[in-house]
Order: C-alpha cells, then sequence, then structure tokens
C-alpha cells in the first residue's frame, strides 16, 4: 500500500504543477502605459516549444550590439535564454534524454543566451508594437542577462552553435521549472510594462496574450 501511496504522490505533482501554471498563464498581467506613442516593433518567435524575442537591427543602438556576432545583410537578431547542458546536448527535440530533462528543471546548473540572426522577417513571428521606452526596457534586460568577463565583454561559445546563423554566449541566472526560458521572456515583458502573464513556464502562455 506505501507504494502506491507514492506512486500517486509522484504523479501527483506534474499534475498539480500543470494545473498551477495553466492557471496563472491564464491571469493577464495588462500593459502599463496605454498612452505613449507605440512606435517600435519587436516579435515573438517560437519552435513550438520555447520563445525568443525579436528585434530589427536598425531599431538598436551600434554600441548594444558590440561583442554580438552578426552580418549585415542580416536584419533581425533573436533572444533566448536556456540552460547551458540542455542547449548544447539537446540540439532538437529527438536528442532529448530524461537526464538531461531532469538536470534542466530541478538541478541548479549554468545558462546561455541564444542569438539567431535572420535576413528576413519571418512569417510566423507575432508583431508586437511597443512604446520607446518599453523597447529600451526590454533590451537592457536582456543585455543584463549576458554574462560577462572582467574586461566588459560577452563570453561567446566559440563553434556551439546550431548552424552558421546562430551563437551562443554565457548567462546570468540558473534554469529551473520555476524560471523556464519562457519564464524569462514574460518576465522581460512585466518589467518593460508590456502585457504578460502573471507566471507561465510555457510558450503559448504569453503567445496567447497578442493573438
Amino acid at each position: 500500500m506505501k507504494i502506491v501511496k507514492w506512486s500517486l504522490y509522484f504523479l501527483a505533482i506534474p499534475i498539480v504543477y500543470l494545473v498551477v501554471s495553466l492557471f496563472f498563464s491564464s491571469i493577464t498581467i495588462d500593459k502599463e502605459d496605454d498612452e505613449s506613442i507605440c512606435d517600435k516593433t519587436i516579435f515573438l518567435s517560437s519552435n513550438g516549444v520555447h520563445l525568443d524575442i525579436v528585434f530589427h537591427k536598425g531599431d538598436i543602438d551600434p554600441y548594444a550590439l558590440k561583442g554580438i556576432v552578426s552580418l549585415e545583410t542580416e536584419q533581425y537578431i533573436s533572444f533566448g535564454w536556456g540552460d547551458e547542458n540542455f542547449y548544447i546536448n539537446t540540439p532538437t527535440w529527438d536528442d532529448l534524454t530524461f537526464g538531461n530533462a531532469i538536470q534542466a528543471l530541478f538541478l541548479k546548473s549554468t545558462t546561455l543566451m541564444h542569438v539567431t540572426r535572420y535576413e528576413h522577417r519571418q512569417s510566423d513571428w507575432i508583431e508586437i508594437k511597443t512604446s520607446t521606452k518599453e523597447f529600451q526596457l526590454l533590451y537592457d534586460y536582456i543585455l543584463d542577462t549576458f554574462e560577462e568577463d572582467q574586461n566588459g565583454n560577452k563570453m561567446i561559445l566559440e563553434d556551439k552553435g546550431y548552424s552558421e546563423k546562430d551563437d551562443f554566449y554565457k548567462a546570468k541566472g540558473s534554469y529551473s521549472c520555476l524560471n523556464t526560458c519562457n519564464s524569462w521572456v514574460n518576465f522581460g515583458f512585466k518589467k518593460s510594462g508590456l502585457k504578460s502573464c502573471y507566471w507561465t513556464p510555457f510558450d503559448f502562455g504569453l503567445m496567447k496574450k497578442y493573438e
């Protein structure tokens, strides 16, 4: 009987997590400032699980791009944050292992910023209009997530990108089931005064706010 009892407790954990996550994802934190002119544009991008924030390079101060690899022909740049081991060792969902998933969700780990460059806007991106202030607060939030060396330089991981269009950089923070890649994006929106979820570990939580 004890085995059955503990088995039920164990099974209840993900169910409770899912219910709580969906509940908090459904709570909307409204945009703080509805009077400013929304003359800037950002985008939300998802691979089906993981959110990235996308900017047009022309809207970013060139100095703020210091240390980030980018070619002149690449017009858009996206930022995502996540667990280092998961990023490096799980390039596709076919590479996902139980051990990597458990480590990312429950064990303290180092994190990375994933930066991807695009020559053209992608059709599945969600367009979001922001004020200049909101835009700057969000970009400052992203820049502050990069880990820097003693000379103030961003720390790139050489030859670790998935393709010629992306790179990984050392980042601040620790990933967990309570602080996921999507929670990071959502918190950036909330901190910038943009519409957001109360809390969400999922990509669709924030995306639904902008449909």
